[in-house]
């Protein structure tokens, strides 16, 4: 059955599930400045949506809160227990999402002590079970993982994921020891294509129905997914930490040099995110999880440092937006871009 990843451009460019990140509020505010492909939750536990009371029922389905402008959105969760990945899974597909994700990379040690995340890669055949749970959803499921835990097993762990013929798998190409510690080795998800081609396109049809592979590690923009994807031939590229700040990101290449040069325009932008976050999350997201976006929007520019200390003591989304709307006159003195671009390496 064709899903929405048959119908997406050739590469595509998606938004990474980053826990504490691409939140609801973020998320839109992404999808008003420039959209990406695809854009995926952060990561929700399974579990918790079964077992949790009333109070954690809310606040995990706020993780999943999405608009109609972000589709096609895609949910990720995580658990190690089958059944909790087909219940979750059907309760996704009563929210409207278009497809769901497991997370089988992340490195936390709390998720891993459950069996889940990147423990998974130590355990084919309990993971190849959650992709089948998953999938008795109806909706298309995609996997989340690393090229291996301790060591390199792309070799041996790709095909085991291949085998249940998930829609895609994103490989963040570093092992789980690695962490984000050394390079990402795109060389792997070149690799990664070619075991996938061995295996569901023997015979070279063009119209073989195939996992797409989705690359992810160390992509600073969109030139630099697109000749990553060119270098590798995967079919799309995860942008994750490059969002930080630019929800320009996947914008037009003038909006990307707002997003990097003009100070208005990011002052402007962490307003406006600033506005989302205390209509869609207060209720139930500590405050603190926005303050790790001020540097982010906040630096290059004389006195940038001093307004990053203001924010940091801020205790809500209203002092913080008193804060900077005071500001705005001091960033205003950049109207042009050239000239801030010019001046931007000698500022905080």
């Amino acid at each position: 059955m064709e899903s929405f990843w048959d119908s997406l451009p050739r590469p595509f460019f998606a938004l990474a599930p980053l826990e504490d990140v691409t939140d609801a509020a973020f998320r839109r505010l992404i999808a008003r400045y420039g959209k990406p492909d695809v854009m995926f939750t952060e990561f929700t536990s399974a579990d918790g949506l079964v077992l949790a009371d009333e109070k954690g029922q809310k606040k995990l389905r706020r993780k999943l809160l999405y608009s109609e402008a972000e589709r096609p959105i895609v949910a990720q969760i995580f658990s190690s227990i089958p059944e909790h990945i087909e219940t979750a899974s059907r309760m996704v597909a009563e929210l409207g999402f278009d497809g769901i994700d497991i997370n089988m990379g992340c490195p936390d040690r709390a998720v891993e002590k459950g069996g889940c995340g990147a423990a998974l890669i130590k355990n084919p055949k309990l993971a190849r079970e959650l992709v089948r749970a998953a999938k008795r959803s109806g909706l298309p499921v995609s996997v989340k993982t690393r090229i291996g835990y301790a060591k390199d097993e792309l070799e041996s762990w790709l095909p085991e994921l291949l085998a249940e013929e998930p829609a895609a798998i994103t490989l963040h190409a570093r092992t789980r020891k690695e962490m984000s510690d050394v390079p990402a080795r795109w060389e792997r998800v070149k690799r990664a294509v070619e075991i996938r081609d061995s295996i569901q396109n023997p015979r070279g049809d063009a119209s073989w129905v195939r996992t797409l592979i989705v690359g992810n590690g160390d992509t600073a923009d969109i030139a630099d997914a697109r000749k990553k994807a060119e270098g590798t031939g995967c079919d799309g590229v995860l942008l994750g930490r490059a969002v930080f700040g630019n929800p320009w990101l996947f914008a037009s290449p003038h909006n990307d040099i707002v997003s990097r040069y003009a100070p208005l325009a990011r002052v402007e932008a962490l307003l406006e995110h600033l506005a989302l976050f205390a209509e869609l999350l207060a209720d139930t997201t500590p405050y603190a999880s926005m303050k790790k976006h001020f540097k982010a929007y906040v630096s290059r520019w004389e006195g940038a440092k001093e307004l990053r200390a203001r924010l940091m003591n801020t205790r809500s989304c209203a002092e913080a937006e008193e804060v900077v709307g005071a500001a705005r006159g001091m960033v205003s003195m950049f109207p042009d871009l050239a000239s801030y671009a010019r001046e931007g390496e000698k500022r905080d």
